[in-house]
């Protein structure tokens, strides 16, 4: 494509960028090639050979939550943290790590607690929610291991309110520093996994 075309598209680029991050910001979208198409699709540039990069994305959600979210969005951040030290502390034996945009900082009102799980016994983080009759919902979704995808379990808890995913790694594959980042691809080992003694018991 000749340098003028690239040119004369990027101000639409960065115009779905920003869009697509009033929508993750507004309405709680958190996949990024959903919000860039439909972002693209309202301001009719659904054509468009040049769609902004998850990071370019990102940047603008930081800048739309510091501008209009700011107070809500750092109140949401400190309590969804709260929550997953909670969760963490609870599932310690299974060696929780947060991960996502609760960890990054760009959560919002809706978005959802990511933990990775590592275990080579996935049943038994099954078996550990029945036994506090904590229900759950399992599904199959494509995470990174590394710089590839392969399909992962994801239990899917509400833990006092706050929907919580909870996708299960074996041992071997702890060392790979896994991640699902914000942007939904392998990244270089954003995670945290915190000291948990100073957690209450919630699972007494």
């Amino acid at each position: 494509m000749p340098k003028d075309s690239n040119f004369k598209q990027h101000p639409m680029r960065a115009r779905i960028a920003a869009a697509a991050a009033r929508l993750m910001a507004e309405d709680g979208l958190e996949d990024f090639a959903l919000a860039k198409r439909k972002a693209a699709r309202q301001l009719g540039a659904e054509d468009t050979q040049s769609l902004p990069k998850n990071e370019e994305i990102e940047t603008e959600l930081r800048a739309y939550q510091s501008l209009y979210q700011s107070e809500e969005q750092r109140e949401r951040i400190q309590y969804l943290r709260r929550r997953a030290l909670e969760a963490m502390h609870l599932l310690e034996r299974f060696r929780p790590y947060l991960a996502g945009p609760v960890l990054s900082g760009t959560a919002g009102r809706y978005s959802d607690i990511d933990l990775q799980l590592f275990t080579d016994d996935g049943k038994a983080v099954e078996h550990f929610l029945l036994s506090r009759n904590v229900a759950y919902d399992i599904a199959d979704e494509r995470r990174f291991a590394g710089d590839q995808s392969r399909a992962v379990s994801v239990l899917k808890v509400d833990w006092q309110g706050i929907p919580v995913n909870l996708a299960i790694y074996t041992l071997k594959e702890e060392r790979g520093v896994l991640k699902a980042t914000l942007a939904g691809g392998p990244s270089s080992g954003q995670v945290f996994r915190p000291s948990l003694s100073f957690c209450p018991a919630l699972d007494s």
